[in-house]
């Protein structure tokens, strides 16, 4: 059976026209060799049942699922590239698979990737991705799920047999396709692109999407385009919030690379932090620091912006001015509760938990590089000290910059207590993603096509998410 009975194809972004997407061809890959498939994921769209050849089938050789698109579409959109204009972007290297609704949510869900070949957006590019890339990106997407971050899943990798040329990675290097599944990939310049050619039609009809399909509660609003941006907002405040949390760096916050429901997606030159440091950058081309850890809240809302002056066409701008206003006390609440989400205890109110929050911060910084940025929520998760004085770092923690962090968490119950019986909280350290890391564990496949490391590293992951329970 190819699919199961949870499988409820959805196809809505045709209905939206030709001027919003391309029909395209998959590129032909010499080989499709399975390297990891998501069954987690598959099975909440009923694509579990699925045996490894029907897999391939559809997401190396891209055959139609049943039932959804007839080809793929490679979307239309413009973007701010590191706040320079580019009107010469789009789906370059993937493309819109299929649609599909969320077994128990309803939610509706694309199924995107990434180095499936050329399309008309290509430019001078490949349509490639790199093998390397591909392992990158299921590890990102993996850690952001275990650390409450909303995220794209990888869903399926598969290398493709062909050798690419890349200034950064040593070259020859291997080719590979990726399936993400995401909750929406219409960007911030799929709105960006009709403003510039000035059709304020092809807007309303991207609000009228939008609403449809993601903020259904919207559809009664008198005005659409504010209700949506104030609903964007809301979403993009507490993405940055996890980020930061996380301690998650995307690397590249172009206007491209966020969409109207505030989940992460597309893993390029990310970084997790190894300690805190607010001038952290993760794309060596970023010589500026535009996206370093510290700038990306102000980042996300600049492109916020950018998505309200695109709306400006299509309402007035005192209620999208409104709408934007609210980004800073959102992004203040939903930092509070991710951090507080992290080290695992209840809220006490905005007056005591931020607080708590920025001793937190300060604690951090004070550690400096004795102290990473993972083992801090590892060691405080739950809010009591025995863990935390009975580690690795206990000699740390009981020095006098760490005094008022301590003073305050001690106020604070654990927030489902249970999880601490977990056996990942039983070791002494947590599990990271650190570059390191992901060099250490990308050798073997490089030099003897040895995958163990990647799934162990896979395996510790998905502990931590059942450790931590934020996902």
């Amino acid at each position: 059976m190819p699919v199961s009975p949870a499988y409820r194809p959805d196809p809505k972004f045709p209905a939206l026209g030709a001027e919003f997407a391309d029909a395209v061809e998959a590129a032909r890959f010499p080989q499709t060799i399975l390297r990891y498939r998501n069954d987690r994921a598959a099975a909440s769209v009923g694509l579990d049942t699925l045996t490894d050849a029907e897999w391939i089938a559809h997401f190396g050789r891209f055959e139609p699922l049943p039932g959804n698109l007839g080809a793929p579409l490679a979307q239309r959109y413009h973007g701010h590239q590191f706040r320079v204009y580019n009107p010469d972007v789009g789906d370059g290297r993937g493309f819109l698979f299929a649609q599909l609704r969320e077994a128990g949510t309803g939610r509706l869900l694309d199924l995107g990737t990434k180095g499936s070949g050329q399309t008309p957006w290509s430019r001078s590019g490949d349509g490639r991705l790199t093998l390397k890339g591909g392992v990158r990106e299921v590890l990102a997407a993996a850690m952001l799920e275990a650390l409450g971050v909303p995220t794209s899943r990888a869903l399926s990798l598969i290398e493709t047999g062909e050798s690419l040329d890349r200034n950064d990675e040593p070259s020859p290097t291997r080719g590979s396709v990726l399936v993400r599944l995401s909750h929406s990939h219409v960007r911030f310049g799929s709105f960006q692109r009709h403003a510039y050619f000035e059709r304020p039609e092809r807007i309303t009809a991207l609000v009228d999407h939008a609403v449809a399909d993601y903020y259904p509660e919207l559809e009664g609003a008198n005005d659409r385009p504010a209700a949506l941006l104030a609903a964007v907002v809301e979403r993009t405040a507490r993405l940055a919030a996890r980020w930061m949390a996380a301690g998650f760096v995307h690397g590249v916050l172009n206007t491209d690379n966020m969409n109207v429901t505030g989940e992460s997606f597309d893993y390029g030159p990310y970084r997790f932090l190894p300690q805190s440091d607010p001038n952290f950058i993760a794309a060596y081309f970023d010589q500026m620091g535009l996206y370093r850890f510290g700038r990306q809240p102000e980042a996300v809302f600049w492109n916020l912006q950018q998505l309200a002056g695109s709306l400006s066409l299509v309402t007035g701008q005192e209620p999208l001015v409104d709408a934007l206003n609210g980004f800073g006390a959102a992004y203040r609440r939903e930092l509070m509760g991710a951090m507080l989400a992290r080290l695992g205890v209840a809220p006490r109110g905005e007056t005591e938990d931020a607080p708590l929050v920025q001793a937190a911060f300060k604690a951090m910084a004070e550690g400096g590089e004795r102290l990473r940025w993972e083992p801090f929520f590892f060691d405080w998760f739950g809010g009591g000290e025995d863990r935390a004085l009975a580690g690795p770092r206990a000699a740390l923690y009981g020095e006098a910059a760490f005094a008022e962090f301590r003073e305050r968490l001690g106020a604070y119950e654990a927030e489902r207590p249970e999880r601490l019986d977990d056996p990942y909280f039983a070791g002494a350290e947590p599990e990271e993603l650190l570059y390191d890391q992901i060099e250490t564990l990308w050798a073997p496949i490089a030099e003897a096509d040895d995958w163990s490391a990647f799934e162990a590293k896979l395996a510790g992951i998905e502990a931590a998410r059942k450790g931590w329970g934020l996902s």
